[in-house]
Order: C-alpha cells, then structure tokens, then sequence
C-alpha cells in the first residue's frame, strides 16, 4: 500500500487519507475486520469515501500513529454474499458508452452483466453506492450538459464508477439501462435502510423489457 495520511478532523475524528480508490476500499475493508475482531479502539462510526475513511468517535489518542504503521492486505474480491440486482439494458446513453469503449452497442450489456461490482461507498442520495469493478480502460467521462431529471432505477456509468438512481434527480451520468424496481434501493423502514451499503459485492442481472 502507498502513502497513508492520517489527518484530525475534529477533536475525536481522523481522516485517513490513501493513493487510490483500492487502497481506500482495502483499509476500510481491514477497519472492520479489526473492530469484528476486537482489535479497533472505540470508534463510534467508519465512512468510506473515494479515497479516504473517516473514523469519527476516536476515544484513542494514539490511533492516528497505529494506523499510519499498518500493513493492510489486498482487498479479497470474493468477501461476502453478492447482491443480485435486474437490470433493463435500453439506456439512451448506450451508443456513446458502446463508442467510448470501441465496441459494438449489444456488448456493452454483455460486459457489464459479466462485471463483478463492490459498493466502494455510497453518497449523492441516500442508498446510492459508488459501485467500483470495471477495468480502467472502460472509465467513462459525464455527460458535458447534466440532465434535469433521471429517474428512479436509472443504471449509469461515470468515470470509473456504476450506480443506480435510487430516486429521480438531476444527474451527469451515463444512462445505459433501469432496474424495475428500484424502492428497494433505500427502504427507511428496513434496518438497514439502504441494500447497498460499503464492502457490498453486487452482480446486475439482464432482464427483459417490463413496460
């Protein structure tokens, strides 16, 4: 692992700064295994962002030096159960994703569907996930004019990452297909609220057509 920055935040926060996204997913990854074992300090709350972990609730002095001297392992891709979402490839951003990766505009489900996808992190809206997996070299840009409004279960690609609109709202992204049903996305009423949440393996899944 590269250079870790640990920074206060706070009188009883730390922000660990990494060099990638992986290496930010991998330290999270290594937070809780340590916390399930017992070997954490007390944090009250752990939050992955692109490319930094926020421990807030530190009530050890001392942990900004220990974690600086750890030796994290490689994020393990096979951790957990994998959650299966359908999905409806008819996005109206398919062709431009088909040109930005140089392929034909059927594949682009066929290589999508094939990804295994981790929740890096999740922001934006509440149950969205920063959902990380496909190779770099199919890392697209944003739209260059945001859309107004992308409605609920929009599927859409953004520089290296995939999401789901759990709820319509402007967007950048690059719509290529719709989830039928995406109110499972983020459900108040269930604990916990959001079915994607950090370190969650994700599969999406063709479906047909469904009105």
């Amino acid at each position: 692992m590269g250079g870790v920055r640990v920074l206060a935040a706070g009188p009883r926060a730390l922000l660990v700064e990494l060099d990638s996204g992986e290496e930010a997913e991998a330290f999270h990854a290594e937070l809780l295994r340590r916390r399930a074992a017992g070997e954490l300090p007390a944090v009250r709350e752990i939050v992955p962002g692109a490319r930094t972990v926020l421990l807030d609730g530190v009530e050890d002095p001392l942990l900004a030096r220990r974690l600086r001297s750890w030796t994290v392992p490689p994020l393990s891709p096979r951790a957990g159960e994998a959650v299966e979402i359908p999905v409806v490839y008819d996005g109206p951003d398919l062709g431009d994703v088909a040109q930005a990766w140089g392929v034909a505009v059927d594949e682009v489900p066929r290589i999508h569907a094939r990804t295994e996808f981790r929740v890096a992190f999740c922001g934006f809206a509440p149950g969205f996930g920063y959902l990380t997996g496909l190779p770099g070299h199919l890392s697209v840009p944003r739209r260059a004019t945001p859309r107004t409004r992308v409605p609920a279960g929009a599927l859409a690609l953004a520089g290296p990452y995939t999401g789901v609109y759990p709820r319509a709202s402007p967007g950048g992204w690059q719509l290529i297909g719709r989830m039928p049903g995406p109110e499972t996305l983020w459900d108040p009423l269930r604990e916990p609220a959001a079915l994607l949440g950090p370190g969650t393996r994700v599969r999406f899944v063709a479906a047909g057509p469904r009105g």
